[in-house]
């Protein structure tokens, strides 16, 4: 069934949105439903807002973390060094840490 058969569309507006690559893109909504703030564009994936001269930032990706960048977050050089000599002073002594 296309979309003339259905019977009249319901009134609709459209809304410019602007990415940090000056890309706009211009979607249409019912006029009574909320518009939202952001809206990704659709040629480039970056966020886009309605204000043309201040698009939103594009997000920060963070770059991949090894399991050990973690845990020297959380522990310090000291810290490590001490774990270290305990789990080597197990092994000196065929204990097994685990």
């Amino acid at each position: 069934m296309g979309e003339a058969e259905r019977g009249e569309a319901a009134p609709r507006v459209r809304v410019s949105f602007w990415c940090a690559n000056m890309h706009e893109t211009r979607p249409s909504f019912a006029s009574d439903a909320a518009v939202p703030e952001l809206w990704d564009c659709p040629r480039c994936g970056l966020p886009a807002g309605q204000d043309e001269s201040a698009p939103p930032a594009p997000p920060k990706n963070e770059p991949y973390k090894t399991h050990l960048a973690y845990v020297k977050e959380r522990r310090s050089d000291k810290d490590g060094k001490a774990i270290l000599e305990e789990a080597l002073e197990r092994l000196r002594n065929n204990k097994s840490p685990w």
